[in-house]
């Protein structure tokens, strides 16, 4: 979900051709699936398209190419910061940190209901214009 709200919001801040979006999980158990059924009507619900979503797992070989990875709580942060080459690991931050959620963890709502997926949806929405204000003043993005 959080790809997908990224996506949007940078599209709507006229960002789209300055700031790449992308996804994947620190694990390998989904790779290749679509979305979670409930997440992509949550997102449907909301106006958002996830169905060209497709689950890949993190390839520590993309750092170089990466200015900033979010992990969305502390356990995946902990699991890629593992994986980061000495003085690449400070590229990788919590979500919660850098999008004002005062650190907090985004809740992973796939076993939960309809409306953990919302609960989700909507911290992701409240962080994501969050981050797209910081890329705004970015000279070498607002450029």
């Amino acid at each position: 979900m959080a790809e997908v709200v990224l996506r949007e919001q940078v599209s709507k801040a006229g960002l789209a051709g300055r700031v790449v979006v992308d996804s994947a999980g620190t694990g390998d158990w989904h790779v290749g699936d679509r979305m979670h059924a409930r997440a992509s009507a949550q997102l449907a619900r909301n106006g958002y398209d996830g169905a060209a979503h497709r689950a890949r797992q993190f390839d520590a070989s993309w750092l170089p190419a990466r200015d900033l990875i979010l992990a969305m709580d502390a356990a995946n942060l902990r699991d890629l910061r593992a994986q980061a080459p000495a003085g690449e690991a400070n590229r990788i931050r919590l979500f919660g940190e850098i999008a004002g959620l005062g650190g907090q963890d985004v809740p992973d709502p796939y076993e939960g209901s309809a409306e953990d997926f919302a609960d989700v949806l909507a911290l992701l929405e409240s962080g994501m214009r969050r981050l797209v204000d910081q890329l705004r003043v970015i000279p070498e993005i607002s450029a």
